[in-house]
């Protein structure tokens, strides 16, 4: 089981104004705030931090758990209005699941960020989206 995962990311104020508001309709908030970096978390645990420095990677993959796909399609129009690009628009990703209700997008470093919902039952009323993203 993971317990938290940290992006170090060049721009800590562009990079924090996308993801608090990326992940707002997913529950997360800003949980600490220090000079270098930002933790989020939802219920009171940090488990998500971004930190100013110098990436010594890219395309790293974090996927957040959405409770709806309305969740997840507001998680990508926030992200989207704050710098991110798409790599996948919200649909089921039909190579995972016909419940598998998602969106992809880049961060500002390249890093692939999702938001997910997993359906209780198949969902019929979406756009299906075969492939990776």
């Amino acid at each position: 089981m993971v317990d938290h995962v940290l992006f170090v990311v060049e721009d800590l104020a562009a990079s924090r104004r996308l993801y608090t508001a990326a992940l707002a309709p997913l529950g997360y908030k800003e949980l600490y705030v220090q000079e270098d970096c930002v933790s989020y978390g939802a219920e009171d645990l940090d488990d998500f931090s971004i930190c100013q420095g110098e990436p010594v990677t890219t395309a790293a993959h974090v996927a957040f758990s959405a409770e709806g796909r309305e969740d997840v399609d507001a998680f990508f129009e926030a992200a989207v209005a704050n710098g991110a690009t798409t790599r996948g628009e919200p649909g089921v990703w039909t190579q995972y699941s016909e419940r598998y209700y998602a969106a992809f997008l880049n961060d500002l470093h390249q890093n692939n960020v999702e938001a997910v919902w997993h359906a209780p039952d198949p969902v019929v009323d979406a756009p299906h989206r075969p492939g990776v993203p």
